[in-house]
């Protein structure tokens, strides 16, 4: 029988006791497995569970391969109004920057000086009519009277010299008339042709003048516009050289639509259509100048303003589209990861040619069916397997990211 201490009772040393055997019980519990749970992972490896990373499914198929160049726009008609008489300026009859019509008066020139010469040219015509009266009647009498051998011959010739030089005077007359008429209707100047007037370069009052072509006023027709886009010639030989675009234009097709982006980046409304690439070259800039026609029916676009013009380039074929995230650029090539049918991810290098809304078109390097890592990256952990989910763009759904499950034998 142990030994007690005087100073601890029986009951102290049995409630020691007791302390000590709990205290071991628990410590053997905690360092022995789980009854509860398996001894492993959830995939009964000993491993965590794989990692959840987004894909998407390549897809391929012809690609527009579309650019973007800086363009100004420019109407597609443009007239000055410029002064025809000299005069003092009476009136002017338009409101400035309204639209006005092909005809429409604008300005008013003081016509007093012009409707005195009409005047004058018309006496003028009246006394040459006269002369040619007198003139005709005077070889009329001078004819019977030489057939009837009272006067010479000559003096008949002379009469009727007489009134030919009438007959002149006469159309010499008739086009001073002409004449002061057009100074007369010169002196209301109306619109050349339909569009948007810009302001007033005179005022009432001011002396414009014929000799100098006194401008007036500039009148843009807005409605199409004209967008002139610069492209360098090496671009443009490579676009004209392309296999797609040489069939294309030989069967007389080809995709001739543009796109005009704003300032602030959107899109305008309204699609245009190519009209013409020149055909020489600038030796300046070495580019080409291209020229497309866009509807202003709003008459949003004004003269003059930058914007940049999105046309089709070419078209690559077997081609597919990725997401830039899912693209790996360096100096050493371009890679993605591609997801295996047993999850397993291994790194792949592809060719990228270009950039479309957003994303890169990859033209080598992938297969149809195959599946890219795009999302998930800072998942992976060696070379332990993924579980492939379905990809969407941020912007195509609200909780967009990773979506449902991918069966990758089944896309394979």
């Amino acid at each position: 029988m142990p030994v007690v201490h005087p100073a601890f009772s029986v009951k102290s040393w049995v409630h020691t006791r007791t302390v000590l055997v709990l205290c071991a019980g628990a410590l053997a519990s905690a360092c022995g497995p789980s009854p509860s749970k398996p001894a492993g992972g959830a995939n009964g490896v000993g491993g965590p569970p794989p990692a959840t990373v987004g894909v998407v499914t390549v897809a391929l198929g012809d690609v527009d391969l579309m650019t973007e160049l800086p363009g100004r726009l420019a109407s597609s008609r443009e007239a000055q109004v410029r002064a025809r008489v000299t005069g003092i300026v009476a009136r002017r009859l338009f409101q400035e920057g309204s639209s006005v019509q092909a005809g429409q008066v604008l300005f008013q020139i003081d016509a007093a000086p012009y409707e005195a010469a009409v005047h004058s040219a018309q006496a003028s015509l009246a006394k040459a009519e006269a002369t040619l009266s007198a003139a005709s009647a005077l070889v009329q009498r001078n004819k019977a009277l030489t057939a009837q051998k009272f006067i010479s011959e000559q003096a008949y010739l002379d009469a009727l010299a007489k009134e030919r030089m009438a007959q002149a005077d006469v159309a010499a007359a008739q086009a001073g008339v002409r004449t002061a008429g057009l100074s007369l209707s010169h002196a209301t100047v109306v619109a050349p042709i339909a569009g948007q007037i810009g302001r007033s370069l005179v005022s009432e009052g001011a002396l414009v003048s014929q000799n100098e072509a006194t401008q007036l006023a500039v009148i843009h027709q807005m409605n199409p516009m004209y967008v002139d886009v610069m492209q360098p010639a090496s671009q443009a030989m490579h676009v004209k050289m392309s296999p797609t675009n040489v069939a294309l234009a030989a069967q007389g097709g080809g995709n001739n639509t543009v796109q005009v982006i704003l300032a602030d980046g959107t899109a305008y409304a309204h699609s245009g259509t190519l009209l013409f690439s020149d055909s020489t070259v600038d030796p300046a800039t070495g580019q080409v100048m291209l020229r497309a026609s866009i509807p202003n029916p709003d008459g949003i676009l004004l003269s003059g303003l930058y914007v940049r013009v999105r046309l089709q380039q070419e078209i690559v074929s077997n081609a597919t589209l990725l997401p830039k995230q899912a693209v790996t650029r360096s100096a050493q090539g371009d890679t993605v990861m591609v997801v295996d049918a047993q999850g397993k991810v291994a790194q792949r290098a592809v060719t990228v040619t270009a950039e479309q809304s957003g994303q890169w078109v990859i033209l080598a390097g992938l297969s149809a069916g195959e599946q890219v890592m795009v999302d998930g990256f800072q998942k992976l952990r060696g070379g332990g397997p993924v579980a492939p989910v379905a990809w969407s763009s941020p912007g195509s759904a609200p909780n967009a990211g990773l979506g449902k499950p991918v069966d990758a034998a089944k896309t394979n």
